[in-house]
């Protein structure tokens, strides 16, 4: 006799009986559900899974699509699948690297032995169109790390074999493809047809990999010319090869080796000479009286400011530093959201003319008071603090709104520098699996809310989305307005952080929606080899999440 599991449906709160060993996708056909873009995986007792995945136990589901991070994230690693397969197709032995987030889309580094051509592009785009209309099935199947290791070393992957290698993991999931086999640490699609939109394009000495707009799955992302933000990721793999790490598996036999101290005094030697070189330019620039430093949220922006003080005063100026936080509007005056809550990350939440006037007052030689804002009452205040310019004084003003034009739009262009920071993660787990850039920034808040806030994990990870959709708006379409770009990251900064990351996730408990994203990060954490954080000099920007800083905050 047939056995039969109940599974309950989030989607359309209704409870299902299926035959015990059902897959996902077998489960959806017997549900009477219209998504247009999916399904193209699945919450499983919030725990993100494949639609291969088969169930044996009462489970509670919840269907995703391409709305969702977790669905765009299996549609886009379906998709360097099949970038991957058609590229060896047609030039076998070639290596593939995943890379650069860029363009609103990934730039693809593809090695042939000589330079790649537009024919190449194109010829790759056909091939990739002609396994997707194909309809193949992409199957997953679980090995012992050994035989998986070996598998991947006869083909020449051995940035895959030494993550394996290093992940201290009995068995291992893979997937293949019409005979290409490839290792992904996320879901994937179960069939090639399921891609329904995809671009591929000659961009700089490689390809540019476009994919659907999560807000709009329908179109592919708005192409976005992204150059500074491209250099800024090559000048940080220059950086990689001085210290011999490209991938997660490099980073864990360096700490094995003994190397972590080494890495650590070369990494934080080339940050610092990188702010050097911003301040330098800076002191050459004639006239500069103001610093303008914005960046994303936890991507470091106050240490920025910190080390950039320091080092504008090496070069005989006397930066004072303003926040612009001091210039909220009164609560009653700030926007509000679609929702009706007041949106403290808008433009003009902020007093946008004040902050113009006070800073023309400074550069015409006149003195201003300073307000401050009172954020318990909601209120700007003056703060009783005078200003006035001398001689060789230069502002330096950080906040997320630093690079957009209109929150300086009456005060002389010549006057002003701009600078970039953010937490651009170019360290890869291996060549196919990128680490996203929002991933390192999310778990610095997690650590930072936890340490200096109180806020749990869950409620840190429940926000984040909000935190995300107000940095879409209002910072990273002016990225590019930026003078100098500096990468906050450190190339062995997962290792530190992960140690005070874990407990924080594990305390989000599978209950709660936020549970999916929590065992996630876990899951990617377990990759990393820890490094002990008492390696860490205390004017490491790192310090201003992890505690123990020499700057005071």
């Amino acid at each position: 006799m047939e056995q039969l599991i109940n599974i309950r449906c989030k989607n359309n709160k209704k409870t299902l009986k299926v035959s015990i060993g059902s897959t996902l996708s077998e489960i959806f056909s017997q549900l009477d559900l219209q998504m247009e873009h999916g399904p193209v995986s699945a919450k499983v007792n919030n725990k993100v899974e494949g639609m291969h995945y088969r169930v044996y136990k009462q489970k509670d589901i919840e269907f995703l699509d391409l709305h969702s991070s977790s669905g765009i994230r299996a549609y886009t690693r379906t998709l360097f699948f099949i970038l991957c397969k058609a590229a060896h197709e047609l030039y076998p032995g070639c290596k593939v690297a995943i890379d650069i987030p860029v363009s609103n889309g990934y730039f693809v580094d593809l090695d042939l032995g000589r330079s790649v051509t537009p024919d190449d592009v194109s010829a790759i785009r056909q091939r990739m169109q002609k396994i997707i209309d194909a309809k193949m099935p992409i199957h997953r199947y679980e090995a012992t790390t050994e035989e998986a290791m070996e598998m991947f070393r006869e083909v020449g992957s051995i940035s895959k074999v030494n993550l394996l290698e290093s992940s201290g993991r009995l068995y291992t999931t893979y997937y293949d493809l019409d005979g290409y086999k490839d290792y992904y640490y996320g879901t994937l699609l179960i069939n090639t047809g399921d891609i329904h939109l995809f671009g591929l394009e000659f961009y700089y000495d490689g390809l540019l990999l476009r994919i659907p707009s999560q807000e709009n799955p329908s179109q592919l992302g708005t192409f976005i010319r992204q150059d500074k933000m491209f250099e800024i990721f090559k000048e940080h793999h220059r950086w990689q090869d001085v210290l011999g790490l490209r991938t997660i598996g490099d980073l864990n036999k360096a700490i094995t080796n003994g190397l972590s101290s080494k890495l650590i005094q070369i990494s934080e030697a080339l940050q610092e000479k990188k702010i050097a070189r911003i301040a330098d330019e800076i002191a050459q620039r004639k006239g500069i009286k103001i610093v303008l430093i914005a960046g994303p949220s936890s991507s470091g922006k106050t240490t920025t400011c910190k080390r950039l003080s320091v080092q504008l005063a090496v070069n005989g100026l006397y930066p004072i530093g303003i926040s612009l936080d001091d210039y909220f509007l009164d609560r009653d005056l700030t926007p509000r959201d679609e929702n009706g809550d007041y949106d403290f990350e808008h433009l003009h939440s902020l007093n946008i003319p004040l902050l113009n006037e006070q800073m023309n007052a400074l550069l015409q030689g006149e003195e201003v008071e300073l307000p401050r804002y009172n954020f318990q009452k909601g209120k700007s205040e003056w703060s009783g603090k005078k200003l006035k310019l001398e001689g060789n004084e230069i502002l330096v003003i950080e906040g997320i709104h630093a690079l957009n034009p209109e929150l300086t739009s009456e005060i002389p262009e010549n006057q002003i520098y701009r600078v970039y920071a953010s937490a651009l993660t170019t360290i890869l787990l291996d060549n196919h699996n990128y680490i996203p850039t929002t991933d390192n920034r999310l778990l610095r808040r997690i650590i930072r809310d936890h340490k200096y806030r109180g806020v749990t994990a869950q409620e840190t990870i429940r926000r984040w989305a909000s935190v995300r959709r107000g940095e879409n708006r209002w910072i990273f379409p002016f990225q590019e307005n930026a003078d100098a770009m500096f990468n906050t990251a450190m190339l062995f900064e997962l290792a530190v952080i992960k140690r005070q990351a874990e407990p924080l996730l594990e305390q989000v408990t599978e209950n709660c929606e936020e549970y999916a994203e929590a065992y996630r990060l876990l899951k990617f954490l377990r990759y990393i080899k820890p490094i002990p954080e008492d390696q860490i000099p205390p004017t490491s920007l790192l310090r201003e999440f992890l505690g123990g800083s020499s700057f005071e905050y």
